[in-house]
């Protein structure tokens, strides 16, 4: 089985001059290849929020997730440790808005889909046996969840056996942890580009 966690960091607002929007848009992919190695990543975050944000004596306020725009360096680089020797792999593009042509700076959500497919070109489907599962942060509203199933979709069923279920879910990342996970590794690459940050 093939988990796929997709989330994406910065905004895909155009309004450069005044400041308003970022720099860059980053879309991120987490591929967790087997149910195994999906329980331990998910079990290593489940114990970095239990041991790091909310220990036995501080529980008058629970931290459901991990986030990346509010989680310490500290507790980031305890569940990057947690994960460390287990098989994943991230996958990440960046897209610099300045480039953007004019005629797409109104269609953002053509230039989401875009970039999500670009990004999904670079997995190497062909180890898949049984099942593909591609799980987003939910964030879109119902008509443009189904444009973009749509089109993935079609993208997707052109680059797999057509024997290969494929199955697109739309999820809040509070519900899933695999979502937090690739907000994480979302955030710290988007920052690298944003702030010039290591």
């Amino acid at each position: 089985m093939y988990y796929l966690y997709l989330d994406e960091s910065g905004d895909l607002g155009f309004d450069l001059v005044n400041k308003n929007s970022s720099k860059f848009f980053t879309v991120c992919i987490l591929l967790i290849k087997s149910e195994e190695n999906k329980k331990k990543i998910i079990k290593s975050l489940n114990r970095t929020l239990h041991k790091k944000l909310n220990p036995k004596n501080k529980r008058n306020r629970i931290v459901q997730e991990l986030k990346g725009t509010s989680t310490t360096i500290e507790v980031k680089k305890y569940f990057y440790k947690k994960i460390i020797d287990l098989d994943f792999h991230i996958y990440s593009i960046t897209l610099n808005k300045i480039r953007v042509y004019d005629n797409l700076v109104k269609n953002k959500s053509r230039v989401y889909n875009w970039i999500v497919r670009l990004l999904l070109d670079n997995v190497d489907f062909s180890e898949v046996k049984d099942r593909i599962y591609l799980i987003i942060d939910k964030s879109k509203s119902k008509p443009q969840i189904v444009e973009f199933n749509e089109y993935i979709y079609r993208q997707l069923m052109a680059k797999i056996d057509p024997k290969i279920p494929l199955e697109i879910k739309h999820k809040s990342s509070c519900s899933d942890y695999g979502l937090n996970a690739v907000d994480l590794f979302s955030w710290g690459i988007f920052r690298k580009y944003e702030r010039k940050k290591k």
